[in-house]
């Protein structure tokens, strides 16, 4: 069903009014709409918001529905990244299974947008993407979820990741992945070029994991700048976490980030609570499309999460010191239209002529939705109902 009225709806908070669905689209917004021979939902007052998007995520890692995993370590992120590998088998960790836990959790909280990304190494080779491609496969139409293929453990310092890499976007992931080009794989050069050969052989766009720090974060960066304006890759490169924007030095970050939004790269952020993140109002401001995302999810490298992007937009809020309803309202919008944007999807905003992907949620504002912890009322993809009062609403597909 992708016909439908809704009744009753403030859309973006906006007076009482009703819209209608034909096609999946939105066709009519107004009040007592009058539609003969469609389903009705009454959205009884609730907000409607484009649907939420979950622009960085790692489906295939997460532990939820598992017994409680006693292993986590500290350390370092190479202790955290060897122990993630070497505990996968022993666990049991089934990566369709534990995708799909993930993905119905982040559909029955609001979310029509998601962007996650894949472990490709020597130990898994291609089968951790094969389970990813089955979910997908399985939650189309009620979900859109975008596949990077990501060398975790690195690609220059492993040979022959490059050849799974490519062998996985051939195979039907959408982007390609990297991970801090100097301190992980030790020759920025070398990854660097990678990376951009392999988005340019096979016409997909790129999402490079920038962990570093300071001026070596700041250096590597300004790599990616350097190649995305010589491949002509403006709007195609996305850099996540890029806590190195996050330097609290203004007279560096600021031309930073004017380089980043003169090219047109995209950052995406997950308010991570024990690393200098980059200002999301500062970003904005500087005409940079930001998105946001949950991250891992009760994995093997923490306990913390939960597959719910007004849950990770309340942490990036407190994490960017953000109070005023104004700051609260770009929040919601960052992890919505906005991340939607940066992820590279039609995102016109709830409009006629616009694809039907919304969530009604509960406040009696912008500001008070983000903040108010309670169930969605009512989420639809492509006009069509998925989940109802943090449900589920998806005939033959059960949370595993």
């Amino acid at each position: 069903m992708t016909d439908l009225l809704l009744r009753n709806i403030r859309v973006m908070a906006h007076a009482a009014t009703d819209l209608l669905i034909r096609d999946g689209r939105i066709a009519a917004i107004g009040p007592n709409l009058a539609v003969d021979g469609v389903a009705v939902e009454d959205g009884q007052g609730a907000i409607a918001i484009p649907a939420l998007v979950d622009a960085h995520t790692h489906l295939d890692k997460t532990t939820w529905g598992m017994g409680w995993y006693t292993g986590r370590k500290g350390g370092d992120l190479q202790d955290l990244i060897d122990n993630e590998r070497n505990e996968r088998i022993p666990l049991g960790l089934d990566v369709h299974r534990q995708s799909m836990r993930h993905a119905l959790q982040l559909i029955a909280n609001g979310t029509g947008h998601i962007r996650s990304h894949v472990d490709v190494d020597h130990d898994h080779k291609l089968t951790l993407l094969e389970g990813k491609l089955r979910t997908r496969e399985a939650l189309r139409g009620a979900v859109d979820l975008q596949i990077v293929a990501f060398p975790q453990s690195g690609l220059m310092i492993r040979p022959g990741v490059y050849e799974l890499l490519d062998e996985a976007l051939a195979m039907g992931a959408d982007i390609v992945g990297g991970l801090d080009p100097s301190s992980m794989d030790r020759d920025p050069k070398a990854s660097l070029d990678a990376i951009f050969r392999l988005a340019e052989k096979h016409g997909k766009p790129i999402d490079i994991h920038l962990h570093e720090y300071g001026e070596l974060g700041a250096f590597t960066l300004e790599e990616i700048i350097t190649r995305t304006r010589a491949h002509g890759m403006q709007g195609k490169v996305g850099v996540s976490h890029c806590f190195c924007l996050g330097t609290p030095d203004p007279h560096r970050v600021g031309p930073l980030m004017e380089a980043v939004a003169r090219e047109d790269i995209r950052i995406f952020t997950t308010g991570h609570p024990s690393a200098e993140v980059p200002s999301l109002q500062d970003m904005r401001a500087a005409g940079i499309k930001v998105g946001m995302g949950c991250d891992g999810i009760r994995d093997t490298w923490g306990p913390w999460g939960q597959p719910d992007m007004l849950h990770r937009a309340r942490i990036v809020g407190m994490k960017n010191r953000m109070r005023r309803d104004d700051e609260l309202e770009l929040l919601l919008d960052t992890a919505s239209r906005g991340g939607a944007d940066a992820m590279g999807v039609e995102a016109l905003g709830l409009v006629v002529g616009a694809v039907a992907d919304l969530t009604l949620v509960a406040g009696e504002t912008l500001a008070h939705a983000v903040v108010e912890e309670v169930a969605r009322p009512l989420v639809v993809k492509g006009g069509r109902v998925v989940a109802r009062n943090g449900a589920l609403a998806l005939p033959g597909i059960t949370m595993p």
